[in-house]
């Protein structure tokens, strides 16, 4: 059994050796992965590049407000008192080719959307009577004066409505993201005849005098009213967004305050906050499903609170779910069996996490010793945040770059005397020349775009824009946990605590870090970049399959997303450990990775034994942190906190303020719990080195301190004092 034992660890390379020179981090280093270093600086020139150009092409107002067929944005600029953009034909977009593409028919800015279904026949027949007719009902491009003064006769406006300069008939609209949509949903059963739709006495027909049904213009304007709805959802949430901006900033400020005054508290009384934090979630829990349990037996008599949510459907309004037994039943089975899971891990873990809580009050010991600890998460944070939001202005000037398209477009295509090889060709409308064609056909505006180089490979820029986050966001990543891994490395090989452990430790790790490091650190989250691209082209592949049969193919995509989640996962995990390495003694990325590799997998059991736990305890510590500020914003926005309504502001949906509260309550206690993540890592990764290289001895005394000695039932022995064997090493 010995010689199985030694060649398991012959096999994971040769254990550490004892060096009585080595006191912890190695001062005297080099650069490492200079290479790497270099591609990387070039790499962040290109990303600042691509930035500049995105700035200087871009126009976010493109994306903000629609245009019209002769390229005016409606709603800004000379056309502000004008925002909505009116559709003559909405038959011509039943499709969502004609969302992505345009659709093919004229479009104008108008102040308001219709309120009434008319049709252009009801005024020549006033006309023909003799009546003078209602102008203000007429739609028309921009340069076609129709109007009491014009003198027009009711052929006059016939063929204008023919070469489609003005509409043939409008219906009651509802304005959606600028866009003025048939509120077919609510009128269409009250105001539509079946075979036809009507306004007054009269039929509605288009530019070409065919009749308009009910089901045509419901056709015509599904595609269109999908997307602009969920549109219009975007824009309201956007809006709830800015009306709550502070309340949410304070939201965050005050899950930055908890988490700290959490960390505080843990550095001394850290086996009971511990125990508390299992307590406090099981507390949420229960408080969880009691609130869903008044919910539901609330709802019992409430008129169609028991449809299912399969009834219902999917809705934009999300306070319709709110209002069915069926979501808080849901809801509270869900947390059930969180409750479950948790009560049964406390019964057969409960050993290992006092082995967790030992190494968790050792962290502590570090972190007390370098406060500064506690606020170097600021530092990678602030820097993901300017990141995050480069990475968004960048993505947006480059999805609004380019510039107004215009084609010659005949709309009177019953009868048309344009030459085919005009029709879709490029034009410019102050030098088109109307006189050569048909007085259908007019230069329209298409779409946003360019035929030069930058225009061409817009999505290959968005593709390195997207790289970029990733990219650097995982080096910003390595640089604070290479950093934080120094610090802790300092204070752990430190024999007598705190009087060896090096003036400003985690500085100097940062120093180091960047000195002689960035190199390593680029390659190490240029690895994980990497598969992250991946991943997000396979989310990509697996939208553009959703409708297809093939279900082999579906299959395998399926596949490959999972085996690139755990990879990532992976990755992830051998790098932080490879950092600790690098951040110890200096060496490049890949030899840092060999040797925590070989580390772990010589003591894989007890690294898999602690790692599980010591991360469980850390997320139930995150979830409460963000159950507590999630708890405090919901009654906040909800106006249950009556000193404090007033200050509420009015929501088309309050939840959603709530929701990024509790996001982002999330990831600041993840960042601050990273620090005593890290920690944990550092300082066990130490402990296992210390193992193999020292034995307790007088002349090769361990460094850890005794609670952790304990825990294997190790101790440093006096001189002549023989070795006495401890613990079976299961721990």
């Amino acid at each position: 059994m010995a010689k199985d034992n030694e060649g398991e660890e012959k096999k994971y390379g040769e254990p550490a050796k004892f060096d009585p020179e080595f006191k912890g981090p190695i001062d005297n280093r080099s650069c490492t992965d200079i290479l790497c270093c270099l591609l990387f600086i070039v790499f962040i020139a290109g990303f600042l590049a691509v930035g500049i150009l995105a700035w200087v092409h871009g126009d976010p107002k493109l994306l903000l407000y629609p245009t019209d067929s002769q390229g005016n944005l409606c709603g800004n600029g000379a056309y502000a008192n004008k925002p909505f953009l009116h559709f003559f034909n909405l038959l011509d977009c039943a499709s969502f080719a004609s969302v992505l593409n345009g659709c093919p028919t004229p479009q104008v800015c108008v102040e308001t959307c219709p309120t009434e279904y008319w049709a252009y026949a009801i005024e020549t027949t006033k006309m023909n009577l003799g009546q003078e007719p209602d102008w203000s009902k007429f739609i028309c491009v921009e340069g076609v004066n129709v109007g009491s003064g014009a003198g027009l006769t009711a052929a006059q406006i016939e063929q204008y409505v023919k070469d489609e300069k003005c509409a043939a008939y409008t219906v009651s609209s509802k304005a959606y993201g600028g866009r003025c949509i048939p509120s077919l949903v609510e009128t269409i059963g009250e105001t539509l005849l079946d075979t036809g739709a009507s306004a007054g006495n009269v039929a509605l027909t288009d530019s070409s005098g065919n009749n308009i049904t009910a089901g045509q213009i419901s056709a015509g304007t599904a595609a269109l009213a999908l997307v602009l709805s969920a549109q219009e959802v975007v824009q309201e949430i956007f809006t709830d967004m800015v009306a709550s901006w502070y309340l949410i900033l304070g939201g965050l400020g005050a899950s930055m305050v908890v988490s700290f005054i959490y960390i505080v508290i843990m550095r001394w009384i850290a086996g009971v906050m511990v125990w508390f934090t299992i307590f406090a979630v099981i507390v949420l829990n229960i408080f969880g499903i009691y609130y869903c349990y008044t919910q539901y037996v609330e709802l019992e008599n409430v008129q169609g609170s028991d449809l299912s949510i399969s009834e219902v459907g999917f809705t934009t309004n999300i306070s319709t779910y709110t209002k069915l037994r069926d979501t808080w039943l849901g809801i509270g089975i869900a947390l059930s069996v969180i409750l479950l899971i948790i009560l049964l891990i406390l019964i057969f873990l409960r050993n290992r996490i006092r082995i967790a809580i030992a190494l968790i009050k050792e962290s502590s010991r570090a972190v007390s010793n370098i406060m500064s600890t506690l606020l170097f998460p600021l530092i990678p944070w602030i820097l993901q945040l300017i990141l995050f939001a480069y990475w968004g202005a960048v993505a947006l000037f480059l999805a609004s770059s380019g510039q107004a398209q215009f084609e010659v477009q005949d709309y009177n295509t019953t009868n048309s005397s344009t030459p085919s090889n005009l029709t879709g060709q490029s034009c410019t409308p102050s030098t088109f020349d109307t006189s050569a064609v048909s007085s259908s056909v007019q230069c329209a505006f298409v779409k946003y775009g360019a035929t030069s180089l930058y225009y061409q490979n817009l999505f290959y820029l968005q593709i390195f824009n997207l790289f970029g986050l990733f990219w650097v966001m995982n080096f910003i990543v390595a640089l604070g946990q290479c950093t934080l891994a120094g610090a802790f490395a300092s204070y752990y090989w430190a024999f007598t605590k705190p009087k060896d452990i090096p003036t400003f430790p985690l500085t100097a790790s940062f120093g180091r870090s960047l000195r002689y490091h960035l190199g390593s650190l680029a390659f190490g989250s240029f690895i994980i970049a990497v598969v992250q691209i991946i991943r997000v082209m396979l989310e990509y592949i697996d939208h553009k399959l959703k409708d297809s049969e093939n279900r082999a193919a579906k299959f395998l995509l399926k596949c490959l997303k999972c085996c690139f989640w755990c990879l990532e996962k992976l990755l992830k995990f051998l790098n932080k450990n490879a950092y600790i390495m690098i951040a110890i003694y200096g060496k490049n990325f890949c030899v840092s990775a060999k040797k925590a590799f070989f580390l772990i997998m010589r003591n894989i059991l007890r690294v898999a034994a602690v790692t599980s736990v010591t991360n469980f305890l850390f997320l139930l510590s995150k979830l409460v942190v963000t159950g507590a500020i999630g708890t405090l914003s919901f009654y906040f926005f909800t106006g249950r906190i009556t000193f404090a309504a007033e200050y509420v502001p009015n929501l088309k949906y309050y939840m959603v303020p709530i929701i990024v509260v509790v996001i982002g309550a999330y990831m600041v206690a993840a960042c601050f719990f990273s620090v005593y993540n890290m920690a944990v890592d550092t300082l066990f990764l130490c402990f296992l080195e210390d193992l193999e290289r020292n034995d307790g001895s007088p002349e090769k005394p361990y460094y850890m301190s005794k609670e952790l000695m304990g825990i294997l039932g190790k101790k440093n022995r006096k001189e002549g004092e023989k070795e006495k064997k401890g613990c079976c090493g299961c721990c």
